[in-house]
């Protein structure tokens, strides 16, 4: 395992108890330039996990609760009239920062929801035609909540397809629910220390994106992502952003390891949360109860690496 990176988990864990491996995937999600949707029922720690994750790195983070009043300018920013000066003047939003928190993504509108979909492909802004772009290193982690949960719609393949995985915190085990309640009067995120700053993170995403890759991992994820386009199943496979996802992902993984290229078992690690958002099954799957997941595993066992 990388120490270094072994670290944040371990101070992440201090608030967060008995998920170091969602920790490691989001750590991975950063150190991809991806971002990431937490989706699970209120009060298991998703908004903690993402600001001790911030704290434990000194990235400059900022949380917006989403609500229906929410416009987009509360996250892009406006231009307004300067009477001094007699100019237009750039107001920047919320999402001016390294790590920005959208809590409860899918409780706002469609429009609002929409100006996330340039700051999270393209990290900047355009505010009347004019660019404007966002600090590096950049990374958005929403939570939602179930879809059905009062006041909640479903957020759009568009912008699903943008987060690089999807995961959920679940329930603490009991072990870990025992040490919650005995800590519950305690410091919370005080406890996390900050043990990594934002070059040597930079350095480490240069790292993840430069990895060595063979050629039959290339095949094989190539293989992998036509398998979810011809499996009848199926309604909408995996685009070729999920399988750029996906490499990014393992190439992530396998630094997080401590390995110097890419193995199968990093790709098999992460592929239910890089694909289970972005693959919709048909009608007929769908009314016979087949899950998402349980279709990847089937392909992972029929179709493996040369």
């Amino acid at each position: 395992m990388n120490t270094e990176l072994e670290q944040i988990v371990t101070e992440v864990g201090k608030v967060i108890k008995g998920k170091d491996n969602v920790i490691r995937k989001v750590l991975a999600a950063v150190l991809a330039g991806g971002h990431v949707l937490l989706e699970d029922i209120p009060g298991v720690g998703k908004t903690t996990l993402a600001m001790a994750l911030g704290k434990s790195m000194e990235l400059e983070y900022k949380r917006m609760q989403f609500t229906p009043d929410v416009l987009p300018s509360d996250i892009v920013g406006f231009t307004m009239y300067n009477g001094s000066t007699h100019e237009f003047e750039y107001k920047k939003g919320a999402i001016f920062c390294n790590l920005f928190l959208a809590d409860e993504l899918n409780r706002t509108s469609s429009k609002t929801q929409s100006a996330l979909l340039e700051v999270m492909e393209e990290s900047k802004v355009t505010v009347d035609g004019i660019p404007h772009p966002l600090p590096i290193p950049f990374t958005v982690i929403a939570t939602e909540n179930p879809f059905g949960s009062s006041g909640t719609q479903l957020l759009p393949e568009s912008q699903l397809d943008r987060f690089l995985i999807c995961l959920s915190v679940g329930y603490p085990s009991h072990e870990a629910a025992v040490d919650i309640l005995k800590n519950s009067a305690g410091e919370g995120l005080k406890q996390v220390e900050s043990v990594m700053t934002v070059e040597r993170l930079m350095e480490l995403k240069r790292q993840a994106e430069t990895l060595y890759v063979e050629d039959n991992i290339y095949e094989y994820l190539v293989r992998l992502v036509e398998a979810t386009r011809q499996d009848e199943r199926i309604a909408l496979g995996v685009s070729p952003r999920g399988g750029i996802a996906l490499l990014k992902m393992a190439k992530a993984m396998a630094l997080m390891r401590g390995g110097e290229y890419v193995i199968p078992e990093d790709v098999l690690s992460v592929i239910d949360d890089v694909w289970r958002h972005r693959i919709h099954l048909n009608a007929k799957a769908r009314a016979e109860g087949m899950d998402v997941s349980d279709i990847i595993w089937e392909i992972t066992e029929r179709i493996h690496a040369v």
